[in-house]
This record gives C-alpha cells, structure tokens and sequence, in this order.
C-alpha cells in the first residue's frame, strides 16, 4: 500500500453516484477556500491553491463550484462559516500508525466524528505527538504507471534525475518523495518529459514501515475515514 490516500476517491468521481461526487466537491471545495485564505486566489502565487485546483480539474469539479470556493476563501462571499485545518493522530488495527489532515467548520464535532470512527474500526485517538514522530513531512507525488510510455525502472530513474529523494513503488502507482520546497519543481521537470502526474501534495510519509495481519480491517478503517467529511488526507505506516 502507498502509505496515503489524500487522493483515492477523486480519480473515480466521474463514476461516482451524485451523493459520492457531491462529496468529494465539497472536501475540495474546503481546500479551495483554506488554500484561498492563506495566500490568495491567484494559483501562480499561491502554490496550495495550485494544487487543489488540479484535484478540482481531475473530479470535473464545476467551474462556478471552484470560483465561489476561491471568493470564500478571499472573503469575496460575506457570511460564510470559518474553516479550519485540524491535525489527528491515532492507531488502527495490528497497532499501525495514523496521521488524519482535515478541514471543519466546527472542531469540536469533526474531533468527535473522526473518533467515533477509529473507535468504530479497530482504532484509537491519540494525543498530539504520539506517532506523528513516526513520520515525516515530505512532498507526494503519485504517478500512475499504467498510464507511462517508460518502464518502471526508467520511471524510477527519471524521479531521482528530477530531484525526488525516494520512491515507493506499489501495485498500480510509483510514489515519489520530494522535499516539500521542492515538490512544485520536481513535478514541473517530470512533466516537461512527459510524465503524467496522478497527484501531487505535501503530506506526511513513514519513516518505517510495518507489516500486519489486519490488512482487510486497515483498508475498512481507511475507507470509513475517507467517508467523513472532514477528512482530507489520511497517512500510515502499513506496508
């Protein structure tokens, strides 16, 4: 497994029924906004917002529904609710380790959903600093190998060329880490050669990975996790 999922669901919106599309807009609607806040609506200048907008383009997220996000964020819109970013740790199953990255407008009730849920699925809410000392920030690239004209074993080489200090291959995807300063021109010289990029963002990578007979219980806590609201990204230390 990747080791994250800030992504899994968006590359299937268009077969989404309109309940899980409708979702999946507003989870990038809330980055759109908080990214927006932050550093302005202009993507040249304001790199977070660079990306969300690519997730937007790659759900087909509708252009009104992406421009109201950006005004929120830039207080374009009066009266809308204030959003957040909260940060979760916790175990799952077999005892491996988890970094939820989310968004709300109400921390109090986000806290207590995304509890609930890990309490519900083999899990458990930790304190701050707990596991997150198990992981470092880094940035994430994903590309799909499928979809490359290169074999895997150039594919590797070309990251390294482009400055990734890692990789991590799995099944379908090679995932690329970068230095966070240096994730958007990494991105940017892979895709000069070619390289279809799947996704790309800072998130958090295990330093070690673990092993566990849990798996299947792992990937059901994973999936109730991505269904909640709040959840943006979800990181572990599961091989």
């Amino acid at each position: 497994m990747s080791g994250h999922s800030h992504a899994k669901t968006i590359k299937h919106a268009k077969d989404l029924t309109d309940q899980k599309r409708g979702k999946i807009f507003s989870k990038i609607a809330r980055m759109l906004t908080v990214a927006a806040k932050e550093k302005g609506g202009d993507p040249n200048t304001n790199y977070p917002l660079k990306i969300a907008m690519e997730r937007a383009k790659e759900a087909s997220m509708p252009t009104d529904n992406i421009d109201k996000a950006i005004k929120r964020g830039t207080g374009e819109l009066a009266g809308e609710a204030q959003l957040e970013e909260v940060l979760y740790e916790g175990y799952g199953p077999g005892g491996i380790a988890i970094v939820i990255e989310g968004i709300t407008d109400n921390k109090n009730r986000s806290l207590a959903e995304v509890k609930q849920v890990l309490n519900q699925n083999g899990g458990k809410m930790v304190g701050e600093g707990a596991v997150m000392w198990m992981f470092e920030r880094k940035g994430i690239i994903e590309i799909e190998l499928a979809s490359q004209t290169v074999s895997k074993e150039d594919l590797e080489i070309k990251t390294i060329e482009a400055g990734a200090e890692d990789t991590r291959l799995d099944e379908e995807f090679l995932n690329v880490y970068t230095k966070v300063e240096d994730l958007e021109q990494t991105k940017k010289v892979l895709e000069e050669q070619g390289i279809k990029i799947e996704s790309a963002g800072p998130g958090f990578v295990a330093k070690e990975m673990v092993d566990v007979q849990e798996r299947e219980a792992c990937e059901k806590l994973f999936d109730a996790l991505d269904e909640n609201d709040t959840v943006q990204g979800i990181y572990w230390n599961l091989k």
